[in-house]
């Protein structure tokens, strides 16, 4: 029981803090719309799974002792991060406040954009390492170890998916097209940001 209420307890503080997978699901919410944020939202949680899957197989115990892997784990994720915030920050593509959905990304490239996010990103890489590593046993059921992967997942998907029903109503998201420049750079800054301070954290 202690270690379910562990698991929990740490997935929700996780899933909550601020971070690249947040603002990539803000930005499509708002920009493209409802549909495209819920997919968003989605891959970020496909993205987990990831992690869980190699952590399960043993890999994250590679992960928690290799430095050189997970660094290179890691400066892998902070590119990405800088990458997709450069593009935000110098997005030039003006959109009219139309709320109807907005072309420019398709379904496909929501779920990439959500699940690309969360699989290389190294804050939940550190998140699922460090929750099965320190707080599931290795005596810890098989069924029970999916059974908490799919509960992270889950998590995601439920915060994520409210992020996106949030930042893509109607009032909310034509306050915030009318000043798509200013959040584009805001939102590409942070996401600059994150992936600057990722990179060089030891």
């Amino acid at each position: 029981m202690t270690e379910i209420l562990a698991v929990a307890l740490i997935t929700v503080l996780a899933v909550i803090s601020p971070g690249a997978d947040f603002a990539m699901v803000v930005r499509n919410s708002y920009l493209y719309g409802r549909r495209t944020g819920v997919l968003a939202a989605t891959g970020v949680a496909a993205g987990v799974l990831v992690h869980v899957s190699y952590t399960m197989l043993g890999v994250g115990l590679l992960i928690a002792s290799s430095t050189a892997l997970f660094t290179a784990i890691k400066l892998a994720g902070a590119a990405y991060l800088v990458y997709i915030g450069v593009r935000t920050f110098f997005a030039r593509n003006d959109l009219s406040v139309d709320l109807a959905p907005a072309s420019g990304l398709s379904p496909f490239g929501a779920l990439r954009a959500g699940f690309l996010t969360n699989a290389l990103n190294p804050k939940t890489t550190l998140f699922v390492v460090s929750t099965f590593t320190q707080v599931v046993g290795p005596d810890t059921a098989l069924w029970r170890q999916a059974g908490y992967g799919v509960f992270m997942s889950v998590a995601h998907f439920g915060w994520f998916g409210l992020v996106a029903l949030f930042f893509s109503h109607s009032h909310l998201r034509a306050a915030m097209l009318r000043r798509q420049k200013i959040l584009n750079r805001s939102i590409g800054s942070v996401l600059v940001g994150l992936g600057v301070t990722l990179g060089l954290a030891r």
